[in-house]
């Protein structure tokens, strides 16, 4: 049977100012050779970039069909393997250096050899994958690549934060912001594409805050959303004992964390930054452990938002509400002053991990900020 042809168009949800300004700009051959994608963690930057790679490589005849999602450009960009598409990060620079070579000097090998020309069409295209975390170093070497514009390259940033990308990158640069899509958008656009029960796509739209990666992610990963239920009952349970009990499941927290998965050998060097062994188990590289401590925190944060949503008698907005029988009972006993402190002592933990603060000791500091509630309050 023939299946129906792809829809053309852009795929991924929301985001009409960005969608708007790249559509228009390449219908009029007039669609800026840097372009500076930004927006939080999860908000849906991959899928935007995945649209306006197709966009890019299209070779529908007609710019307007563009992209038609059916061409080889199209079918090739959205699976990043486009002969003219190169991709670099600190990542994949990191683990492409040669013997005694620093990441600065591995990138700016990979820029120069960026530089080579389009083999398949008219436009070669870089795109560089979390340019605010690549140092001041790489981000001068990637400037002056920017400085010396050719017209047969393209350059794609992308940056959770784009503070963190130099001012004279983003002076250079069209900025594309992607972020929370709008609540009824975003459930719609999972009941049509994951084809969820209604109840568990508002349930989803709402714990991602609008955010459209981190819905898919949830409902692609039944177990990271089992994870996250589980943690934000850990934390309610915390509230009632001491910092031992919560320091022990700091620890805890951070060796079950679902994105926790890497494989370590026992005569492994650790990293900079990594929590230090305290029994023959080995631990994860830092960089490992502060992604599973960014999930958390993250997790950690939404359930004291929604906390304090239901001590301010909007729990209806609250996924907590609906999902943690216990939370309603407990947020009428915690004062509000000390759920916003906490707030933002979460918010400075979590920035402190963004810019490698070592991972169980930013969760410690976090549980001492977390409320204590008697127990025989709480029940």
């Amino acid at each position: 049977m023939i299946g129906s042809p792809p829809a053309s168009g852009f795929l991924s949800v929301g985001q009409a100012t960005a969608r708007a300004i790249v559509t228009r700009s390449a219908a009029s051959g007039r669609l800026q050779r840097t372009l500076l994608v930004h927006g939080p963690a999860g908000a849906g930057k991959d899928a935007f970039i995945d649209d306006l790679l197709a966009l890019v490589f299209c070779t529908d005849p007609d710019p307007v069909r563009r992209p038609c999602n059916a061409c080889t450009g199209c079918r090739q960009a959205r699976r990043r393997s486009h002969p003219d598409l190169v991709i670099g990060s600190p990542e994949r620079w990191r683990e492409s250096r040669s013997t005694a070579e620093s990441i600065v000097a591995a990138a700016r090998r990979w820029l120069g050899e960026s530089a080579g020309a389009p083999i398949a069409g008219e436009l070669r295209v870089v795109l560089i994958e979390g340019a605010d975390r690549a140092g001041e170093a790489i981000q001068n070497a990637l400037l002056k690549a920017l400085e010396e514009p050719t017209g047969r390259h393209m350059f794609i940033l992308v940056a959770d934060d784009p503070s963190q990308v130099l001012p004279t990158i983003r002076s250079r640069s069209q900025p594309l912001r992607i972020g929370p899509v709008p609540h009824r958008e975003l459930v719609d656009w999972l009941l049509a594409g994951r084809r969820l029960p209604h109840d568990q796509a508002e349930a989803l739209a709402r714990i991602a805050g609008g955010l459209s990666g981190t819905a898919l992610a949830y409902a692609d990963n039944p177990a990271l959303l089992d994870w996250r239920r589980r943690a934000q009952i850990e934390f309610l349970a915390l509230l009632e004992r001491g910092r031992a009990d919560r320091f022990s499941s700091a620890r805890e927290l951070i060796e079950s964390a679902p994105r926790f998965r890497v494989e370590v050998t026992p005569d492994a060097t650790p990293e900079v930054g990594a929590e230090p062994a305290f029994d023959d188990t080995p631990r994860a590289p830092a960089s490992v452990q502060r992604e599973a401590a960014l999930l958390i925190v993250d997790a950690w944060l939404d359930l004291t938002r929604d906390l304090l949503l239901i001590a301010g008698g909007n729990g209806d907005r609250s996924p907590a509400a609906h999902l943690l029988g216990a939370a309603t009972r407990v947020a009428e006993r915690i004062e509000l002053p000390a759920l916003r402190a906490c707030v933002r002592t979460l918010q400075r933990v979590r920035d402190g991990l963004a810019q490698n603060a070592a991972p169980r000791l930013a969760l410690e500091i976090a549980m001492l900020a977390w409320p204590r509630i008697p127990a025989a309050t709480a029940r």
